[in-house]
């Protein structure tokens, strides 16, 4: 399990995140969600079931403490909303995102490419660092330990991305860790996530000259 974190994200990273040449158009833009949503998503899915013979449930599938992880989610309106609007004013985050360039003259396939953003991308990407390695470690290395290690794994992916981005993937990784061991869930982080990418995304594209 532990060795999977490299193995599986240099994978994502030479065959996921950097479509084949022959990839075009939308497809070229989503490539890199499908892609993460087999790698990190399916592969542990299958490998707790047919490996593990373990339930999901225990990698942070349900929804665990309902009530701490609401009180989480007030938070974004309070300080996702101007985390990406303050982000939107980095050149080296407008120049990064969105990721997909097609959008500023397509702006019908915003919707789109947001959804597969959100259900392929950030689904797998918290389910992989704070359900299948934090619950999946937690109990051989510590929970500490098993914190430290997957937000390490996620800020270590984040290199050659803005500087800024890279440098908060650390601590960010280690908060969404803690939420996850506290909440017994990582969807509170994903839905963290998933609102700062998004709406990262769409500040920038409502506001493409700032």
């Amino acid at each position: 399990m532990l060795v999977s974190a490299p193995a599986l994200l240099t994978l994502w990273w030479y065959h996921g995140f950097h479509p084949p040449s022959d990839v075009e158009g939308f497809a070229h833009c989503v490539w890199p969600f499908l892609s993460s949503f087999v790698l990190l998503g399916v592969l542990p899915c299958l490998y707790i079931k047919a490996g593990l013979q373990r339930s999901w449930v225990e990698f942070g599938f349900g929804l665990g403490n309902v009530k701490y992880g609401s009180k989480l989610l007030l938070l974004i309106p309070f300080v996702v909303v101007p985390a990406a609007i303050v982000s939107t004013k980095l050149p080296a985050i407008r120049e990064q995102y969105p990721m997909c360039g097609l959008l500023g003259e397509h702006h019908d396939s915003i919707l789109w490419y947001e959804l597969d953003y959100v259900i392929f991308y950030y689904a797998a990407w918290e389910f992989y660092f704070r359900g299948f390695l934090l619950f999946g470690l937690k109990d051989s290395f510590g929970p500490v330990n098993a914190v430290m290690i997957q937000a390490i794994s996620s800020c270590l992916i984040h290199l050659g991305k803005p500087e800024a981005e890279s440098i908060g993937a650390l601590p960010f990784g280690l908060v969404l860790g803690y939420v996850a061991l506290r909440t017994g869930s990582f969807w509170y982080g994903f839905a963290i996530h998933a609102s700062l990418g998004v709406l990262l995304d769409l500040s920038i594209l409502a506001w493409p000259s700032s």
